[in-house]
């Protein structure tokens, strides 16, 4: 068993999202698949839109597109995107 460094892109749908509460569905659905520490950035993309970039350990045995499907079901998310995976050793 090892783990992977992933970090992700979630774009709300609007820039009247609830990014607090995107946030707070993302870490529950994570942490009910594999328990870790997230973190969360948000990132200004336009006209008051901002995506939120989160990062978290991720255990190899268990496939990342399970998680981005479930991901992409979040009220209010319009997408969701891979930015970064690297594989932790240690």
């Amino acid at each position: 068993m090892g783990f992977t460094a992933i970090q992700m892109k979630i774009m709300p749908d609007s820039p009247s999202a609830d990014l607090k509460a995107i946030e707070k569905k993302t870490e529950e659905i994570i942490n009910s698949m594999h328990k870790t520490l997230v973190k969360f950035e948000e990132e200004p993309i336009a006209f008051g839109l901002s995506a939120i970039i989160t990062s978290f350990a991720w255990n190899d045995e268990i496939e990342i597109e399970v998680l981005e499907a479930k991901l992409q079901q979040i009220p209010n998310v319009s997408s969701v995107e891979i930015l970064d995976i690297r594989k932790a050793f240690g």
